[in-house]
C-alpha cells in the first residue's frame, strides 16, 4: 500500500505522463480542488473525470510538463492524512518567444483511506509566482485545436 505522500508523488508524475486513468485512481469520487491563490476562481468539487477533462484541455498542448516536489511534511489520524509539499512546474512549448513557462508554490492535500488506499480528497494550491513565457497555456490549448 503506498503511502500518503506516494499518493501525492504518483498524481504528479501520471499528470505529467498524461497516464489520465492513473491520475484518476489517485482521486476521491469528490475532491475540492482549488487554485484560487492563482486564479481568483474559488474553490470547486470535482470528480476525478472532471479534473481529468480539464487538465487534458491544457497540458497535452505543451511538449513537456514537469513537476517537481519537496519538503513534505505529512500528518496522520486513523484514515485521514494531511499532505504539504512545495512545488514547481514546469511547462516546455516550442515558441520564438519563450519556450518555458514555470509556476511555483506549494501544496495542502487531504487524503482519506478506503480499502487501504490513500485517495486525495482535497488539493489546494498555494500560488507564489510564475516566471518565463506566460502566453504559453494559450499557446498550448490552440495546439489541442489543430
Amino acid at each position: 500500500m503506498k503511502n500518503p505522500q506516494e499518493t501525492v508523488i504518483e498524481l504528479f508524475v501520471s499528470t505529467d505522463e498524461q497516464q489520465w486513468d492513473q491520475v484518476k485512481a489517485v482521486f476521491d469520487s469528490k475532491v475540492l480542488l482549488d487554485y484560487s491563490s492563482m486564479t481568483g476562481s474559488p474553490a470547486t468539487s470535482m470528480t476525478p473525470d472532471e479534473i481529468v477533462d480539464a487538465w487534458k484541455g491544457l497540458l497535452p498542448g505543451f511538449d513537456h510538463t514537469h513537476h517537481q516536489l519537496g519538503n513534505f511534511q505529512m500528518t496522520l489520524s486513523n484514515n485521514q492524512a494531511q499532505v504539504f509539499c512545495y512545488g514547481t512546474a514546469s511547462h516546455y512549448l516550442e515558441n520564438e518567444s519563450g519556450k518555458l513557462w514555470w509556476v511555483v508554490g506549494s501544496y495542502n492535500f487531504d487524503l482519506v483511506k478506503e480499502d487501504e488506499t490513500w485517495k486525495i480528497a482535497g488539493m489546494k494550491f498555494n500560488f507564489k509566482y510564475q516566471d518565463g513565457n506566460t502566453q504559453l497555456p494559450q499557446l498550448a490549448m490552440k495546439n489541442l485545436k489543430k
